[in-house]
């Protein structure tokens, strides 16, 4: 099908074709998903929750636990208050959660269910919690979805009390789990004392111990949920997953931080130390020294196979954002940096870090698009490498472009939830692939005479 794409690019704004996104329920469920011992809870018909489970479960390997509301016919017609009452009461039966996270879908949205008058006036056992965001699967992306569900947590939990708890809020945006140890060992390293919020480290990537559990070890939990407004300072990382969420929490307690970038590669992780910094009592250990170089080191050893490589990088925002900081580093050229997330903004961010590089060469970048643009692209002008979710394997094959793997989704190989791309050692695996990738094309096609075993 792929080889009926056309080169000639046309203006479309009626239809997008094979996506580069997904829905705002998507994103609701996975950020509940990081909250200790909570439900989501998807208020709409169940195949909208078996979708948005299923895409989460394939990338992570993992059951996504959620609930439905289990919309029919005459919830359709008259609401679904009943359905949501006679849900809550047959979670908190069968599951026992402490909290039930509650998110809307586009049917609930457009026949215009209040759901915060619905919880207001449900009866809810005691010492348990229901919360809510709105998410309609019409707008936004998985990334809004996201973004709504932090500020559905901190709306109803979070409080004030004037008792400073000591600690640094890190919102660490749409990562994996692997991402998030490396982001709490960096903390650690800095001996700055954290509180993660939401924390997939233990949710989404269990040990394997025999026993079927539901509800994770990890997780962030619902006290400390409510003490983010006695935070000393807060640090979002990811503007358009996280910045919102440090907003809101900035405006209802005056709590001060920074939004940084994802921290992938040598700059931005530089970027994260430093915020980290600012609230230690030591300075930057030296394993973080040793860690940093070793990554400079790597990026310098392999540049001769690096330079001028163009490379098309698609997925989320921040990701996409941070691998392109992580190219340019790497002396690559970044021909075409796309998102399927609605935000302009992203698009200014970007054009001003490739700018910064003094790039000659004209690189395209543009959000609120999808992955039919950017085989258009490529079909008119080439590149060397593709770096995105493994939806851009039908244009690595249609093609013939060498293919890294990263971001969500990762549906077709294992373990990419387990590592990490963050911070030094995150960096040094994300360009380890990359290099591999290219050097891989490299031996594919070489000529038999120089065809060498040292390169």
């Amino acid at each position: 099908m792929l080889d009926m794409t056309p080169k000639e690019i046309r203006v479309r704004s009626g239809i997008t074709i094979n996506p580069c996104k997904t829905c705002e329920p998507v994103g609701a469920m996975f950020c509940a998903l990081g909250v200790h011992n909570c439900m989501p809870h998807s208020h709409g018909s169940q195949g909208c929750s078996s979708y948005h489970r299923t895409v989460l479960t394939r990338h992570f390997k993992e059951p996504a636990i959620a609930t439905s509301s289990s919309f029919t016919e005459g919830a359709s017609v008259f609401g679904g208050r009943s359905n949501l009452n006679t849900a809550v009461k047959n979670i908190f039966d069968m599951y026992d959660p402490d909290i039930i996270a509650v998110h809307s879908t586009c049917l609930s949205e457009t026949i215009g269910d209040d759901l915060g008058s619905y919880i207001l006036d449900m009866e809810i056992p005691e010492g348990k919690r229901v919360i809510h965001a709105s998410t309609p699967s019409y707008e936004g992306s998985h990334i809004q979805g996201f973004s709504n569900m932090m500020m559905g947590f901190i709306n109803y939990l979070t409080r004030k009390t004037g008792v400073p708890t000591g600690k640094t809020a890190v919102f660490p945006g749409w990562v994996n789990p692997g991402d998030i140890r490396e982001m709490k060992a960096i903390a650690a390293a800095m001996d700055v004392p954290i509180t993660m919020f939401p924390d997939f480290d233990g949710t989404l990537d269990n040990p394997m111990t025999g026993r079927f559990e539901y509800y994770g070890e990890g997780g962030t939990t619902i006290p400390e949920i409510e003490q983010l407004g006695d935070a000393q300072s807060v640090i979002a990382l990811g503007h358009f997953a996280s910045q919102e969420s440090y907003e809101l929490l900035n405006k209802k307690f005056r709590t001060q931080g920074a939004v940084l970038p994802m921290p992938v590669g040598v700059a931005f992780t530089d970027r994260y130390i430093m915020a980290l910094r600012k609230y230690s009592q030591k300075e930057v250990p030296q394993s973080l020294e040793n860690e940093r170089g070793r990554l400079v080191d790597l990026l310098i050893d392999a540049s001769n196979h690096t330079y001028r490589k163009k490379v098309a990088i698609y997925g989320d925002p921040d990701v996409v954002y941070a691998m392109t900081s992580l190219c340019l580093e790497m002396g690559m050229v970044p021909k075409y940096v796309i998102t399927g997330t609605p935000k302009s903004e992203f698009e200014k961010m970007t054009k001003a870090l490739i700018e910064s590089y003094n790039l000659e060469e004209a690189c395209v970048v543009k959000a609120d698009t999808d992955l039919f643009y950017l085989h258009q692209l490529i079909k008119n002008e080439g590149v060397d490498l593709l770096l995105g979710s493994s939806y851009g394997k039908y244009i690595a094959r249609a093609e013939d472009i060498p293919y890294v793997r990263a971001g969500f989704p990762v549906l077709d190989r294992y373990g990419a939830t387990i590592q990490s791309i963050c911070g030094y050692r995150g960096g040094a695996y994300l360009a380890e692939k990359i290099i591999d990738a290219l050097l891989t094309r490299f031996d594919r096609d070489v000529k038999d005479e120089d065809f060498e075993c040292v390169l």
